[in-house]
């Protein structure tokens, strides 16, 4: 590895662990990072607050597919995006592994902040094959969303206390999604809007057991939101259903880094899911002055995000390249049903069925050090969809993707690092068959029948700076 890479090497001690010199110590620290970092804690609070707005107000203009399977993100690092995140587990390149892997950040020296910005551009097309209209409606227009962006921010801050024990805090969205579909399109009595907000953050630290191993651990303090509408029929007119509900929860992270010959290195890491109990509101709005309508309804619905359990793989060849590799599985079958319940009587609202299923993801990449300035990535990556044909729906319309990316990093000096990545994601076509709405009931004549086929491409463009002092 180049020079440049080296200068990113822990140095590792004699291995000792002396944990009452160390909690003395981290007192000691602590109290001296604390005056160091006052003149970046404003600029620390505005990021947090921008950064939760932005992602509020950017995931509810989303519209189309997500980068990652189900309704996943995986846009947690600029530096990892040119090479299709492979070797994220392992690789500790930044302040970004706090997601990743929090042990990495036993690799890191001093202090680092990280801010990264992504643009995802989604194009998505569904073509109607043999759809049929509910009783006494016309069947409706076919969608065409073009390409639409939105824009996905996310932070990260760590600090070496001792040469051993390091802390940091992730801001980033690890989930989100939206469908947005005309009022009038063929599907609208099964989905109009659907979206996914969350906001992570993620305090973490890790402790350098020997020359060999560290390890880590996080807490993650999440917001869920979620809103679902869809036209209902109200006998001779239609009206609109709109379900909306949020939770706050928390959950954990883990991993596991260990230095081979040479500076190679394994990482292990584990995500938890995280258990959220939605509480909201059902509203049924009319024009007309119907029974029921117009009036809000309180629900509860369980949301069961998936944990995730990552293997990663960092190997520099020579002064000149690196190799890495990731293999990821998602436990997506979590996410057997959507059930929306009364919060009042109990009585289902609605259910709608899902029986995901777990889900792979594999990435190979490599860097190329020109210099001690310039690198350069590319990246391949193939990512599961937990969605099977039998129970796609229009609300979330997944199919398995493949990642082709490419980036590169200039170190401009004095601690700043500019990191940039582009990434274009080939997603296989999907079909969907449905005709079942309310309390998964099959009924054409009030929810239509939806058939047709979904052609889905993503792109992704991302930058992150990164400063170390």
């Amino acid at each position: 590895m180049s020079e440049s890479s080296n200068s990113h090497v822990c140095t590792k001690g004699n291995g000792a662990w002396n944990v009452p010199y160390d909690i003395a110590l981290l007192m000691e620290k602590w109290n001296e990072m604390r005056d160091n970092i006052m003149p970046f804690k404003r600029v620390a609070i505005a990021y947090s607050a921008v950064s939760a707005f932005f992602v509020m107000v950017s995931m509810a203009a989303w519209s189309g597919a997500v980068s990652a399977s189900g309704f996943a993100l995986l846009e947690q690092s600029g530096s990892g995006l040119g090479s299709a995140y492979a070797g994220a587990t392992a690789s500790a390149e930044d302040a970004s592994t706090i997601f990743f892997n929090p042990a990495g950040m036993a690799h890191l020296h001093g202090k680092q902040l990280a801010v990264a910005g992504y643009l995802i551009g989604v194009a998505s097309q569904f073509s109607d094959i043999a759809s049929v209209a509910a009783a006494g409606r016309a069947l409706g227009t076919v969608p065409d969303n073009g390409r639409k962006w939105v824009g996905v921010p996310n932070g990260y801050f760590a600090a070496e206390i001792t040469p051993k024990l390091h802390i940091g805090i992730g801001i980033n969205t690890p989930f989100g999604s939206s469908t947005e579909y005309r009022a009038d399109w063929i599907g609208r009595y099964q989905a109009l809007k659907s979206s996914i907000e969350t906001i992570n953050v993620n305090p973490s630290l890790s402790y350098q057991l020997n020359d060999a191993f560290s390890i880590g651990a996080g807490l993650d303090y999440q917001r869920f939101k979620a809103t679902l509408t869809n036209v209902r029929i109200l006998g001779p007119i239609d009206g609109t259903n709109t379900l909306s509900g949020s939770d706050n929860a928390w959950g954990y992270n883990i991993g596991g880094l260990m230095w081979l010959a040479d500076n190679a290195r394994i990482g292990v890491s584990y995500r938890s899911a995280i258990q959220f109990n939605l509480a909201g509101t059902v509203y049924v709005s009319s024009a007309l002055p119907v029974a029921g309508t117009n009036v809000s309804v309180p629900i509860t619905v369980g949301m069961n995000p998936p944990d995730t359990l990552s293997l990663g793989y960092f190997k520099p060849l020579d002064g000149k390249w690196d190799v890495m590799a990731d293999l990821a599985r998602t436990g997506w079958s979590s996410f057997k049903e959507l059930l929306v319940i009364q919060a009042s009587a109990g009585a289902t609202v609605a259910l709608t069925p899902e029986n995901w299923s777990d889900t792979w993801r594999v990435a190979a990449g490599a860097n190329y050090h020109y210099n001690e300035q310039w690198t350069a990535r590319a990246g391949l990556a193939y990512d599961q969809s937990p969605v099977s044909d039998a129970f796609r729906t229009a609300r979330i319309p997944d199919a398995d993707r493949t990642w082709l990316s490419l980036g590169g990093q200039y170190k401009t000096g004095k601690g700043s690092v500019l990191d940039f990545g582009y990434a274009h994601l080939f997603v296989k076509n999907s079909t969907v068959y449905k005709n079942k709405g309310g309390v998964n009931v099959a009924s054409t004549a009030l929810y239509a029948q939806l058939a047709g086929s979904y052609d889905c491409k993503a792109d992704i463009l991302g930058v992150q700076y990164t400063y170390g002092f």
